[in-house]
């Protein structure tokens, strides 16, 4: 039954009006009232209806709010799709069968609140959230990452119950603008809480406050009850001091036909000597009241606010914060938790921003809707650079939308009210007007709101900017491209006919094994004036903790279920496809630098060491040259000390005092250590880390491993006399009591993310790599040398394949050399593989790490002598992969508890991997959960290895990242321990 014709509400069918952007909610507004109010979150009685227009019936369960219901029980589960929308319906139609929660709980309205207006906030809802009030209606609203806000003072009594029902329809026309790269979830997802404020209320606080210390505070000011009464007045202070009525104002307007009797305008101005201004680098906040006054002197409102005094300004290509050019070191963020899905605490937020802190990021693009409240709250404290996002994404239908009148109102509305809400944030530096939906009038009428409502902020929009990257006329003031090829941003910033800074709003893809080639990058970046940084691409992985038994996900009560990155036995991380959607964009919802849990990717320790603040940036001689990289704090907040590694195994410290630096300088500094005069190879780092407690760090907390080579290492030198027999069997392969598979050629690897999606893991399954036909040529025996030539066959070419098997003093010298055909003109590895025997569990080497790093992801890994547990050099991403390689390694030892074991020794820095999976099992499962470990360890040992790049989205790998065809040699000795 459906019940359309006794409730207006209903009537209206608000999920198919695209013009119907609210009814009944408060304009939105920058005065916080979340101070005092009432919370409702909690169990709310709920029922999930098959559409909106289907009357409830008497059998309610319950639903916890905040959160959604794809992910409290309901037979209605999350769905990931990129592009798509989940409907086949083009816009504004939606599909009949339209999940619709019903939440209801009864509110006792507190009787101190009689006289007072009182108000309901709904912090989020998706799509279309329905307001009834003990069965009247109330009002409409639609964005769904946006507060709304509801009068109830004409249906609630103080000092009574009230039975709040909250209908929020999950499909609608707005769904067709929030078609974003996330999972598709219903429900409520932010707070609800009841406030009440005195009839005579600030209706909004704008605030501007400059670099030079002056600040102006304007004031919009109504009474519930009509008209205003005479008298009130307006006061405020900051941190104490006073401000003052700025009179001219007042008088200007005295007659001004905009200053009615229902509306009042009031400003407040004060010029702060000594100003502390706000950056990244020292974010600092100064307190401010404001305060409404009646006629005789009481308050009838307050609102407080943090201040940071900053200027936001473009000159020619430069984006300026406080007349510096700042470099942009950003990453963009979706809310997201992998047991609440949309939902996420203030915990949870200050967690991601002190990670985000700590590993070198200064910025954040909310992607793609205006993020929870607290978050900017969180960017105001600890320092972040904020590009705001408007909830308009279209990716499906963009370009139909962008033009669409219909649509009009919806764009304006949410930019404005994202504006409204979030202006007076420091953090906030740009405005953007949406993601992916194409260009047109619709996004020119919202930027043109934006302008005249906030000069003081840029405005950008990718959008609009591809049109054209140097087009003044665009609605974006600043080129934010996403995923421009290196190349193209360096002809662009060298051409001459730049007008804006080059930003790009997305880049280095971070999906599984990824972000090749980000040092390369940056090093272009700094170096090119015009460049100015850009946000990767993204934050999490958007794993969703999921029972395997049943399929459902573990919900709220997940807690405690997942550990660095590893989800608890008997259950996974799901992504696309994993709850039964046959419509799906399967493992693309995992490409962030963190995994779902926020446990760090090894990109993270890549990003860190780019964005040092401290680095060194020469060796002159006995000294090296420390520069201060930062653009507004001196090093006194840092403290240092030296390590010298050696290659004979030796690590000396020293403490370091760091120079008294101011941004932009550098200093010569002495060598800590004389170098002994033998020793071979001799990297100096300087282990830089807080020297205090910071807001998101305790004393103590690395932040940067800035290296330098002082010597290299002298040519390796081989005993080649034999020294005793090599045992081969009559294929020429080696027989040795620690290995259980002999060494053999690898000319592939698990493909990664980007090998798959970039093509290049199709080109080599068709080329055969993953398992090459090996024949034997030929087997020489010499005493104490055994030389196998053999051809490693498949659809793609023959590589000829040489092994010299010499016995030397101490162990045996692998030398071998592979010929690639030029039909292999790309190839994952160039290598040997081998297995070892049970019990071997510990990996120590001398090369880089100690966390995983790739030919083209390897700036954050310093050069030092390192060790870990086998089964922790493996790195979990979502979907099983290449995984766990160390790159620049000199020699390495495989040992068991007793000490016994196997040494290696290379010609030269190599890529090498150790860990518990074969290739081909790592490629032929979809989750962790399907793996079977083997007892024994899986070595790789490469020539050469392909970088990483990110061509899941975005430019693939450099050319020199790339194993090209012709002769590739490599050696290695192998030792018993």
């Amino acid at each position: 039954m459906t019940d359309a014709h006794l409730d207006p509400l209903i009537a209206l069918r608000p999920w198919q009006a695209p013009e119907l952007t609210s009814w009944g909610r408060l304009p939105a507004n920058a005065v916080d009232r979340r101070h005092g109010a009432v919370p409702l979150d909690g169990d709310w009685r709920f029922q999930l209806l098959p559409a909106p227009d289907v009357r409830p019936g008497e059998a309610w369960s319950s639903s916890y709010v905040p959160g959604v219901w794809t992910l409290q029980g309901t037979d209605d589960l999350p769905q990931y799709l990129n592009v798509r929308m989940p409907f086949a319906e083009f816009p504004p139609d939606v599909p009949a069968a339209n999940p619709t929660g019903v939440y209801e709980r009864a509110v006792d309205v507190p009787a101190e609140w009689t006289g007072r207006r009182i108000v309901l906030q709904v912090g989020a809802a998706e799509s279309v959230l329905l307001v009834h009030v003990d069965g009247r209606p109330v009002g409409i609203s639609k964005d769904s990452h946006l507060a709304a806000e509801f009068d109830l003072t004409p249906v609630v009594r103080p000092g009574e119950r009230a039975t709040v029902r909250l209908t929020v329809v999950k499909w609608s026309d707005a769904s067709h603008i929030e078609d974003q790269d996330q999972w598709w979830h219903g429900g409520i997802t932010r707070s609800v809480l009841l406030y009440a404020t005195d009839p005579l209320h600030l209706a909004d606080v704008t605030v501007r406050a400059r670099r030079d210390g002056d600040l102006l505070v304007e004031c919009r000011v109504r009474d519930a009850g009509g008209a205003l009464p005479e008298g009130w007045y307006v006061s405020g202070e900051l941190d104490g001091q006073l401000l003052t009525q700025d009179a001219e104002f007042d008088r200007a307007n005295a007659e001004d036909e905009r200053v009615s009797a229902f509306l009042g305008e009031a400003r407040l101005r004060a010029a702060v000597p000594e100003v502390r201004t706000w950056n990244a680098e020292t974010p600092e906040l100064y307190g401010l009241i404001v305060r409404l006054h009646r006629a005789d002197g009481t308050v009838a409102d307050t609102s407080r606010h943090r201040v940071g005094f900053r200027d936001v300004e473009i000159d020619g290509r430069d984006l300026l914060v406080n007349g510096e050019r700042v470099f942009i070191r950003g990453v963009n963020r979706h809310d997201f938790h992998p047991l609440t899905g949309r939902t996420v605490s203030y915990g949870d937020m200050r967690a991601d921003l002190v990670l985000l802190k700590r590993f070198g990021f200064n910025a954040i693009r909310t992607a793609h809707y205006p993020n929870d409240p607290a978050l900017y709250d969180l960017a105001d404290e600890l320092g972040f650079y904020v590009v705001d996002e408007a909830d308009i994404e279209s990716h499906d239908h963009a370009h139909e939308i962008a033009d669409d009148p219909r649509y009009l109102g919806a764009f304006v509305d949410r930019v404005a009210r994202m504006v409204l809400r979030d202006k007076n944030h420091p953090s906030v530096i740009i405005w953007s007007l949406g993601n992916e939906s194409d260009y047109g009038a619709n996004h020119d009428a919202a930027a043109g709101w934006v302008r005249r409502h906030d000069p003081t902020r840029p405005v950008q929009y990718e959008g609009a900017a591809k049109r054209g990257w140097a087009d003044p006329d665009l609605a974006s003031d600043i080129a934010c491209p996403m995923y421009a090829p290196l190349e193209e941003c360096l002809a662009h910033a060298l051409s001459g006919t730049q007008t804006k800074p080059l930003i790009q709003c997305e880049y280095s893809h971070a999906m599984g094994n990824s972000n090749g080639t980000l040092a390369d990058h940056w090093a272009a970046i700094e170096a090119t004036p015009g460049l100015q940084g850009g946000f990767i691409w993204e934050f999490w992985d958007h794993g969703i903790l999921q029972r395997v038994n049943d399929g459902r996900p573990a919900g709220r009560g997940g807690a405690g279920l997942y550990d660095n990155g590893v989800a608890a036995p008997g259950h996974r991380w799901a992504y696309g496809g994993d709850f039964g959607e046959t419509d799906h964009d399967g493992a693309f919802i995992a490409d962030g630098v963190v995994l779902p849990d926020r446990t760090p990717k090894p990109v993270m320790f890549e990003h860190r060491e780019i964005a040092a603040p401290v680095r060194i940036d020469c060796f002159r001689h006995e000294s090296v040259v420390l520069g201060n990289h930062q653009h507004f704090r001196g090093l006194d907040w840092l403290s240092g000390v030296w390590e010298l590694s050696l290659a004979d195994g030796t690590t000396l410290t020293a403490p370091a005092e760091l120079p008294g630096l101011r941004p932009g300088e550098t200093a010569v500094v002495p060598l800590p250590f004389e170098l002994p005069p033998e020793g071979g190879e001799a990297w100096l780092t300087l282990r830089v880390t807080t020297a205090g407690d910071e807001p998101w760090a305790p004393r103590g907390t690395v932040v940067c491993l800035p290296q330098v080579r002082l010597r290299a290492a002298p040519p390796p030198v081989h005993t080649r006399v034999p020294d005793g027999p090599v045992e081969v069997d009559e294929d020429g392969l080696l027989v040795h009591p620690l290995l259980t598979a002999p060494p053999v050629l690898s000319l592939w690897r698990a493909p990664t993310d980007n090998d798959e999606l970039g093509g290049m893991a199709a080109r080599w399954r068709d080329w055969g790599l993953a398992e090459p036909a090996r024949k034997v040529v030929s087997v020489r025996r010499d005493p104490g040398r055994v030389t196998v030539v053999s051809d490693y066959v498949c659809a793609g070419g023959t590589v000829r394949h040489e092994q010299v098997l010499t016995a030397v003093a101490g162990g045996l010298l692998v030398t071998e050399s592979a010929e690639l055909p030029e039909a292999l003109h790309d190839v994952a590895r160039v290598g040997t593989v081998f297995e070892t025997v049970p019990g071997l569990t510990l990996l120590e080497w001398f090369g880089q790490g100690p966390w995983e790093s790739y030919p083209d992801r390897a700036a954050g890994a310093p050069v030092g002598h390192h060790s870990l547990p086998v089964d922790e050099l493996f790195t979990p991403y979502l979907r099983p992969q290449e995984s766990g390689g160390r790159h620049g390694v000199r020699r390495f030892t495989l040992s068991a508890p007793d000490a016994t074991g196997l040494a290696v020794r290379l010609d030269r820095p190599r890529q090498i991997s150790v860990n518990r999976h074969r290739a081909a099992g790592l490629a032929a499962v979809a989750h962790h959960d399907e793996l079977v470990p083997r007892a024994g360890c899986v070595v790789h040992i490469d020539g050469a290895h392909r970088g990483l790049g990110t061509a899941s989205c975005g430019p693939d790998t450099f050319a020199s990242y790339l194993v090209a065809a012709g002769v590739h040699r490599w050696s290695w000795t192998l030792r018993v321990l």
